[in-house]
């Protein structure tokens, strides 16, 4: 029998005009709705440059480092969901973004990346910047594309696009070597992506029999958890999330990357749990009979030791990608599915069921108690300090922000901190660098930010120690007049590992002071603080203030907030404090430490 559909019923190629590759990749990028990159240039790449400055379509933001370009793109992907783009030549400026690429692989941001490569002849034969960035980043990408024909490029830029923002999100890399930017051609843009392999567009939807089966869980349950992840946000199903908790009353726990995925401030929120997350989370977890694990991969800074994790809970993990299932965690009810479409199918089936929710009185009790005894809020120390403490900076930028402002972070107790001390009622809001741990992350990716949402307020939450690793960015935010500010919890140490180091080591101090270790700074040694980070930014053209005195603490993030450019806003704090709760790595919630 024939069809009778008519072919032209069928979205079309177009046929463009003849242009080179440049100009095609960046009418390519044009036809993604691409309108930002952040490209540093080079020999192998600056065919690319001439066409983007040809075009004006796409705004091109120089970084003053590769990495902070491909964290400026991660940022703006974190912030919006929309694909981030970033661009560097060969050689060392695509190896400059490796560690950008495994950190959007880890938390699954989606990127795309172009670099230039050398001429085509010359690959393989160590020419003058050559590296096999295809060989490179093959474990740290979706995909990884070498383009050797012009006439590849408008349907490999669709492919990645596609592949880096479908299912679960991440990076992909498209190295273009110069001949193929400078090569003459007429592109043939296709409408549509079309994959030999049928598994790589499936969508994939639970079904309802399963769907069934874990309301029927629900029902039978004393103690139930909701446990969510990072799926949740790049999913797009926070508010389906926030319908199927209120619909079934389960309380719910997130991670470090699903926070703001569920209201911090709603009733059955337990924040987030882990290995510094809040003591009732991490209980409510353990004692729980069942575990609804949603978009989350049951990472080791959430389990500790696996083999103890939630040991008396049945397990449902519903997860987009099926290499997550039992891989870390045997479950007793995997379901592969679109993790909004799930959620909201659960809702419509408890609807038509008539589901009512079971009785777990007696949980919920237990759970505030334990909100009450034991809260991530340890203000009452606060006023018995004479110093400013990170938690009380934290605290306080938390209330002048009223709770709305995007908040990216660098890596270390700064990181934590932020997550303990700002409530995030809503997704896209703390951004921060979770699967890798990548210091420097946190100023790059507010300028990303930033970017994306020029109306909103974009604070980094700074070390001292991650903020120096990535500090030429100052420059791209006064040059391009981004508005992104850094607020520096500054304690003149690597103040995670110092942590560690008092807890399990002696205190022996092992490369950890990063100023003069026979004159270290602080709020008692004004005079050893190093470096002068408002002499820095005033260097970069950019207002900076340092502060130690409580008395100054609102007042200077008033002043932060209220200024129109970026800003840089020191806080020296006492090295002492400590990120508590804290489960020590390996060991289980028996083991966590309260003080």
């Amino acid at each position: 029998m024939k069809s009778t559909t008519s072919p032209s019923a069928f979205p079309q190629p177009e046929i463009g005009r003849e242009m080179n590759g440049a100009d095609s990749v960046v009418e390519c990028l044009v036809r993604e709705g691409v309108d930002t990159i952040f490209a540093y240039p080079g020999g192998a790449s600056q065919e690319l440059h001439q066409a983007f400055a040809r075009s004006g379509k796409v705004r091109v933001i120089l970084p003053r480092h590769e990495q902070g370009g491909a964290f400026a793109a991660e940022g703006y992907a974190r912030a919006t969901g929309k694909v981030g783009v970033c661009m560097a030549t060969s050689g060392p400026g695509a190896t400059n973004l490796v560690s950008a690429i495994a950190d959007a692989y880890m938390d699954s941001t989606p990127l795309v990346t172009i670099t230039g490569q050398v001429f085509s002849k010359y690959i393989g034969k160590s020419a003058f910047q050559e590296t096999d960035f295809f060989g490179i980043t093959l474990p740290i990408v979706k995909h990884s594309y070498l383009v050797l024909d012009v006439h590849d490029l408008p349907r490999i830029f669709k492919e990645a696009f596609h592949l880096a923002r479908s299912g679960r999100p991440g990076p992909v890399v498209i190295d273009i070597p110069k001949d193929v930017q400078q090569a003459r051609y007429q592109p043939v843009f296709p409408a549509t992506v079309e994959f030999k392999n049928p598994l790589i567009s499936e969508i994939h939807h639970a079904t309802d029999d399963a769907l069934r089966q874990v309301l029927a869980l629900i029902a039978d349950a004393k103690r139930p958890v909701l446990y969510t992840g990072g799926g949740i946000i790049s999913g797009n199903a926070h508010r389906e999330l926030k319908a199927f908790a209120e619909a079934t009353n389960v309380p719910v726990a997130t991670t470090l990357m699903g926070v703001g995925g569920f209201p911090e401030t709603h009733p059955l929120s337990m924040r987030w749990f882990g290995m510094h997350g809040a003591a009732f989370g991490n209980w409510a977890v353990d004692q729980s009979d069942l575990l609804l694990c949603f978009g989350a991969r049951f990472d080791d800074r959430i389990t500790g030791d696996v083999n103890k994790f939630a040991a008396g809970a049945k397990i449902v993990h519903v997860d987009i990608d099926a290499t997550e299932h039992n891989k870390n965690k045997r479950v007793h009810l995997p379901i592969l599915s679109d993790i909004k479409y799930a959620l909201g199918r659960l809702v419509e089936l408890a609807k038509a069921s008539k589901f009512s929710p079971p009785d777990t009185k007696a949980w919920q009790e237990q759970i505030a108690t334990w909100k009450k005894e034991y809260p991530f809020d340890s203000s009452a120390g606060f006023g018995k300090s004479p110093h400013i403490l990170p938690q009380e900076a934290v605290a306080a930028l938390y209330e002048l922000t009223k709770g709305d402002a995007i908040i990216t972070t660098g890596v270390g107790q700064h990181q934590m901190w932020a997550a303990q001390f700002y409530r995030f009622d809503q997704p896209r809001r703390y951004i921060s660098s979770l699967g890798l741990g990548t210091m420097g992350y946190g100023y790059p990716a507010a300028l990303g930010a930033k970017v994306a949402c020029p109306d909103k307020q974009v604070i980094d939450i700074d070390g001292d120690g991650s903020f120096v690793m990535n500090i030429q960015e100052l420059a791209t935010a006064h040059i391009e007049k981004i508005a992104a500010k850094a607020m520096i919890l500054n304690n003149q140490h690597l103040g995670m590992v110092v942590q560690w180091e008092d807890r399990f080591y002696g205190s022996v101090r092992g490369n950890t002071i990063l100023g003069d270790e026979k004159n270290v700074g602080g709020p008692d040694n004004p005079a050893g603080l190093y470096p002068d980070f408002v002499k820095i930014a005033e260097g970069f053209g950019i207002k900076g203030r340092r502060i130690m005195k409580k008395s100054e603490l609102k007042e200077a993030i008033q002043e932060m907030l209220d200024h129109k450019g970026p800003y840089v806003l020191d806080i020296i704090v006492p090295y002492t404090e400590h990120v508590l709760p804290m489960i020590p790595a390996g060991r289980s919630v028996k083991d966590i430490i309260l003080k």
